[in-house]
């Protein structure tokens, strides 16, 4: 593997090139991708008087930011299949996440039961006969635990006759709880409830567009245009990965005492083999602040290009981000962006900064994914619905990527090409339809999405 001194090294010599061409920004075939889908879930439901209610569902989420959002989703659409009256639902106080917020904090309530009132009642919390009935005590109610990706099927046959006994169900764990392919009307539902009925609390909102159009001010060199990079380097990433970077006794001490706090156990179970060369060579592995830089340059991205890099705390961050700044001096992030006391009030609530990363992220000209999860895949299917499908996204195969970082003998020019052909892969794959092992979630084509001349 090439030593971060000598990628360094490299990159300090870009922006002297007498051959570096415009920012990609000003030059991206994006711009002219056209618009030939278009969002059409509201032709894909039905509206008409919503029958009697079968009792309420419970369910509890769990997770960061979008598994939450995952489950609300999944949520409304089972209690469209049970006929049911959602009560909004709780969340789990995660052990990696900590944060405490309740739906109201993270997502604006009235709205969402407003979007939804012609297909799924909602309501915020069970009436008082129904407490009444359990003793106030909600672990009374039955948890009807179900196995991940049951069909609809399933809730038909096994969870309604329980409702319609009780006249309310409860369902912990929630996550993943709904096949992935359902009929075109539960999935358009999907999407009414993840594009339109889930919105971000007001406080989010106001601070989220405010910081969108920062960045637009910021990028004047590439006509308000700017790439977004989700950047998981976080601690509890690196050591989750179980790759090396230094390899020296304080990292190794510091990510086995995170992998300890953590995941109590988990990687110290007798037969767990830890391999991180294997890790690695398998594009496991989290790419640092500098391969992301390195990776950005090589595909064509100058030092005039504004980079928002959405990430929690970056592992090492005065070491590891350094060389990223050096190569993109315009690097932004929500903490250098927004002023200490409007960042205030979301301290200690991770999944609200991730609303605003979140939002920031849909907004800019190139999003890109460095590491897998819910945050890129619900993002690069919410850019596909608002840009015609279009992701515009950079997900490089990292498997490739590792070929040319540790290449001790590669010339700038073939890894310039490299890069490239890493980019128009990326490319090929940017607007893509839903298969049936896909989330509509990340692949809202073509359920959630018509044709202009198709649309009626």
């Amino acid at each position: 593997m090439r030593d971060d001194a000598t990628l360094a090294a490299s990159a300090s010599s870009l922006s002297a090139s007498a051959s570096w061409r415009r920012s990609m920004l000003m030059t991206s075939h994006y711009q002219n991708s056209g618009d030939p889908w278009m969002p059409c879930v509201n032709s894909r439901l039905t509206r008409s008087e919503l029958p009697p209610s079968n009792g309420y569902l419970m369910i509890e989420a769990n997770g960061g930011l979008n598994q939450q959002r995952l489950s609300i989703c999944d949520a409304v659409a089972v209690a469209s299949l049970l006929n049911a009256t959602l009560v909004i639902p709780t969340f789990h106080l995660n052990s990696v996440w900590r944060d405490p917020s309740k739906f109201g904090d993270i997502f604006d309530e009235d709205h969402f039961i407003e979007t939804l009132k012609e297909h799924v009642r909602v309501v915020k919390k069970l009436p008082e006969d129904v407490l009444l009935r359990f003793n106030h005590n909600i672990s009374s109610i039955p948890n009807m635990r179900t196995k991940a990706y049951s069909s609809p099927n399933h809730y038909v046959q096994n969870v309604l006759p329980k409702l319609l006994e009780l006249g309310v169900v409860r369902i912990a764990p929630f996550s993943n709880r709904l096949a992935l392919s359902v009929p075109l009307n539960i999935q358009a539902l999907r999407c009414l409830v993840n594009y339109h009925a889930l919105r971000f609390a007001e406080p989010i909102r106001i601070l989220s567009d405010d910081l969108v159009g920062r960045m637009t001010k910021k990028s004047l060199l590439t006509g308000g245009k700017y790439v977004s990079v989700h950047l998981r380097f976080e601690e509890d990433m690196v050591a989750f990965s179980c790759c090396t970077y230094d390899g020296g006794w304080r990292e190794k001490t510091e990510m086995d005492n995170a992998r300890e706090r953590s995941w109590r156990g988990k990687f110290r179970r007798h037969g767990r083999v830890i391999n991180p060369e294997a890790n690695r060579r398998d594009g496991k592995c989290p790419l640092t602040p500098l391969e992301v830089g390195m990776m950005l340059r090589g595909m064509g991205f100058d030092n005039t290009t504004s980079l928002y890099v959405a990430s929690g705390k970056i592992y090492n961050s005065e070491k590891y981000m350094a060389p990223l700044r050096q190569m993109f001096p315009l690097l932004t992030t929500k903490d250098s962006l927004a002023l200490p006391e409007e960042l205030a009030q979301f301290k200690g609530h991770s999944s609200q900064l991730a609303a605003l990363d979140y939002t920031v992220c849909v907004q800019s000209e190139v999003f890109v994914t460095t590491q897998g999860g819910n945050f890129p895949h619900f993002l690069m299917g919410h850019r596909r619905y608002l840009f015609g499908g279009n992701a515009k996204t950079i997900k490089p195969d990292k498997r490739k990527l590792v070929l040319s970082f540790d290449d001790p003998n590669i010339r700038w020019d073939q890894f310039k090409q490299n890069m490239q052909e890493i980019l128009h892969h990326s490319d090929m794959k940017s607007i893509a339809f839903r298969k049936p092992n896909d989330s509509v979630y990340m692949f809202p084509m073509p359920e959630c999405m018509c044709q202009q001349d198709g649309m009626g």
